[in-house]
C-alpha cells in the first residue's frame, strides 16, 4: 500500500507542476485566459463525472445476472447515447457563449495599440499611441500596462506564425498580407512569457519572447527609454 501510494504521489508530480509556470493556461493572469482556464476545469470535471458514471454503469452491468430487457436496454441507449450528450454539449455551449466577452475584450476600452510582426525567428513589437505614430519599439520583449486592455494587430513578414501568451489568454495565427487582431489584459505582474504556437521553420523553438507588465508610471518611463531613436529592446 505505501508503495503503491508512493507511485501515485510521483506520477502527480508532473501534472501539478503543468498547472503552473510563465507558459501555463491553467495559472491565468488575465481575464481571458482565466475565462479559458474556467472552461477547460468545467470540460475536466465534467469528463470525470461522465467516465465515473459509464464505469459505474459498465460495472454494474458486469455483476447483473439478469440480461437486461428489450425495453431496458432501448431507454439506457436514448438516455446515455441522446439525452447525456446532448445536455452536456448544450451546457457548454451556453457557457462558451457568455464567457465569449471575456475571451474576445469585446466592449473594453482599449488602452494600448500594439503592432505585431512575426518573423523567421522573432517578433517585432511597436507601440503606437492615438493618432498612430509610434511610441516605442522592442524585440522579443513585450512591455503590457497592469490592468490595461491591450489591442494586438498581429502581422507576418514571411511565413504563418501563432502570437500565443498562454497565461493572458488564446492564440491567433500571423499570417502574411493580413492582420489579425487580439486583446489581450495583464491583471498580475510576471512570469509571464510568449511563444510562436506554429512550426515556422527550423529555429521555430526559438520565437519565445518575455512579457513585461508595468504599473502605468513604470511603463510610461519604458516608453520612453525605448522610444525611435534610442534602440530597439531585446
Amino acid at each position: 500500500m505505501h508503495r503503491r501510494c508512493l507511485l501515485a504521489a510521483m506520477a502527480a508530480v508532473p501534472v501539478i507542476a503543468g498547472c503552473g509556470g510563465p507558459q501555463s493556461a491553467l495559472d491565468p493572469a488575465g481575464p481571458a485566459a482565466a475565462a479559458i482556464a474556467d472552461i477547460w476545469w468545467l470540460m475536466f470535471w465534467g469528463a470525470v463525472l461522465v467516465w465515473l458514471l459509464v464505469t459505474s454503469l459498465l460495472l454494474l452491468a458486469l455483476r447483473r445476472r439478469r440480461r437486461l430487457s428489450e425495453r431496458g436496454g432501448r431507454t439506457m441507449i436514448i438516455a446515455g447515447g441522446l439525452v447525456l450528450p446532448t445536455a452536456v454539449l448544450a451546457a457548454l455551449l451556453v457557457y462558451g457563449t457568455l464567457s465569449s466577452d471575456r475571451i474576445t475584450g469585446r466592449g473594453a476600452q482599449v488602452a494600448q495599440v500594439v503592432l505585431v510582426t512575426g518573423r523567421q525567428w522573432h517578433w517585432d513589437f511597436v507601440y503606437v499611441g492615438q493618432d498612430g505614430r509610434p511610441l516605442a519599439a522592442s524585440t522579443d520583449t513585450l512591455a503590457m500596462p497592469l490592468g490595461r486592455m491591450v489591442e494586438f494587430r498581429i502581422q507576418s513578414a514571411d511565413v504563418i506564425h501563432s502570437f500565443w501568451i498562454p497565461r493572458l489568454g488564446g492564440k491567433i495565427d500571423a499570417i502574411p498580407g493580413r492582420t489579425n487582431v487580439l486583446r489581450l489584459q495583464a491583471d498580475q505582474a510576471g512570469p509571464i512569457r510568449g511563444q510562436c504556437a506554429e512550426f515556422c521553420g527550423l529555429e521555430h523553438a526559438f520565437m519565445g519572447f518575455e512579457v513585461q507588465v508595468l504599473a502605468a508610471d513604470d511603463y510610461a518611463a519604458w516608453l520612453r527609454t525605448h522610444a525611435p531613436g534610442r534602440g530597439v529592446a531585446r
